[in-house]
């Protein structure tokens, strides 16, 4: 299991991690000044089960229903945090903010430069499908208050209206600086572990009655259409899969993080493991507070948990609810909006998107990228848009998010798996279960990248069609085309941007 060296040098000051950074080939850009926990914090907020597990839970409620709910959460736990360890595992050994297509290229033992290439428009595409699922989300339950505030009608135009004003906000506040962002996502853990605390202390203390526990852990429910209870079963794990994403926003974050070797793998690894633990309190305590079944998943604010506060709490305690899941959405999509600015900031940096000479600048006086900021949440809504047309709209970029950040998690991965004991670790490892952590890890995102892509409601039609194989091979037939036609000739992976050149890896490790 994981490990650690020379304890002495835990707090290794600032110029030991900008010296390690040279040696991978960078010049330090960004603000070093975000604590181990701010890293964490950042993670933590993006998975953030109040916003993953709370907008997906319809969806989990009529594909499957409480049986899949209670026992999906800790079997796609469990294989999420198989993939979270094996990346932090190189995050370890490559602490910098490309990340995923940094590690791509490094560990290809050849055509690194078009690993690279695929993984960074793999990560691309589920960063902006995380802002867009996490901010419509938000919007959501922001329209179900106001629904039952002010009697502001929750319609998909008015939907609409708040996610576009949430993503403006969250871009806002991430052009203001690191150190608001780092503060901001402080208050998120602590908003989310009292958030929970109070969200299950009510509904398991104020209700006169609960459901039962065969209900809870026994009731199936199938209202996709589909005869095959075991597809519909697959198809229902994706409430869980969708809400532990984002994790690898902690290597995104290291080149602003301190002891980023040690920093970044924890940050991914914890806020899988508090997440796991704290999501599946969560969604026990709301599963047990449902009363009428089909008054919930035909509530007309469209938003079941809400409908499940007011049936428990009645209309003062819900919107309190409501209140505290608004804030940790509201949080969620700040942070993502975040990661996804770095990862673009990244990328651009080494010249893979279009016009990264402009996403790549970054603000002298906040020292962040703030172009990128504003294409993560201009994409973000273009991606969210669809749901003015497509009645499954929010599912399929729920699908999006999990197959392209899942395929960019294990692509790396797969090639560290490949150089065996080759691999030179970092001060985080897994020592003998890399190999049997690593497998499970590719194992388990091949099937679910598959499993995502098939349609959720039958019979198929145009305003339930699953757009996600769509979008999919959009994305990969736009890099596709645009490696074969130019960029292959160009494109050599991460570029080197230090003044020095990088040392090797063995001098580095000895350096540490």
């Amino acid at each position: 299991m994981p490990t650690e060296h020379d304890e002495h040098d835990a707090h290794r000051p600032a110029d030991d991690d900008e010296h390690r950074l040279r040696q991978l080939g960078y010049t330090q850009e960004l603000a070093r000044s975000m604590s181990g926990f701010a890293n964490f914090a950042v993670s933590f907020s993006i998975v953030s089960i109040l916003s993953g597990c709370l907008t997906l839970y319809g969806f989990g409620l009529n594909t499957g229903g409480p049986a899949l709910i209670t026992w999906g959460w800790p079997v796609v736990g469990l294989m999420t945090l198989c993939v979270a360890l094996a990346m932090a595992e190189i995050c370890s050994a490559y602490p910098t903010a490309g990340g995923l297509y940094y590690w791509a290229a490094k560990l290809s033992r050849r055509n690194g430069a078009a690993a690279s290439w695929f993984t960074g428009y793999f990560n691309f595409m589920g960063q902006v499908a995380v802002t867009a699922g996490v901010d419509f989300g938000a919007a959501f339950f922001t329209n179900a208050f106001l629904d039952l505030q002010w009697g502001y009608a929750a319609t998909t135009g008015h939907t609409m209206v708040i996610f576009a004003v949430i993503l403006f906000l969250h871009g806002l506040l991430n052009t203001r600086g690191v150190r608001l962002v780092a503060l901001l996502n402080t208050v998120s853990v602590w908003w989310h572990v009292a958030g929970v605390t109070v969200i299950v202390g009510a509904l398991v203390l104020l209700p006169s009655e609960h459901a039962s526990a065969s209900f809870v852990f026994t009731k199936f429910v199938n209202n996709t259409g589909f005869t095959s209870g075991f597809y519909v079963a697959m198809l229902g794990l994706l409430l869980a899969q969708y809400t532990l994403t984002g994790y690898d926003a902690s290597a995104h974050m290291t080149e602003e993080t301190r002891d980023a070797a040690r920093s970044g793998p924890k940050g991914i690894v914890n806020s899988v493991l508090v997440s796991l633990v704290a999501g599946w309190v969560l969604l026990l305590g709301l599963t047990f507070a449902i009363r009428d079944y089909e008054g919930v998943t035909g509530t007309s604010t469209g938003v079941p948990p809400a409908q499940i506060f007011l049936d428990a709490l009645g209309p003062t305690g819900a919107k309190l609810l409501l209140l505290i899941v608004i804030g940790a959405q509201f949080f969620c999509g700040m942070a993502s909006v975040t990661a996804n600015s770095r990862m673009i900031y990244a990328f651009s940096r080494d010249g893979a998107l279009p016009g990264s000479r402009i996403w790549h600048r970054i603000n002298p006086r906040t020292q962040t990228p703030t172009a990128a900021v504003w294409l993560a949440t201009g994409g973000a809504f273009v991606l969210g848009a669809q749901n003015l047309w497509n009645a499954t709209a929010y599912a399929a970029v729920t699908s999006i998010s999990v197959i392209g950040l899942y395929i960019a998690y294990v692509v790396p991965v797969f090639l560290r798996l490949r150089q065996g004991d080759a691999f030179e670790r970092g001060p985080w490892h897994l020592g003998r279960w890399s190999r049997l952590i690593g497998s499970v890890a590719v194992g388990w995102t091949a099937l679910i990248s598959v499993l995502f892509m098939l349609p959720t409601v039958s019979p198929v039609t145009a305003a339930n069609f699953n757009y996600t194989p769509v979008a999919v091979a959009v994305v990969l037939g736009f890099a596709g085309v645009w490696w074969l036609v130019s960029a292959r000739h160009w494109f050599t992976g991460p570029r080197i941007t230090a003044d020095d050149e990088p040392v090797d890896r063995a001098s580095a490790l000895e350096s540490r």
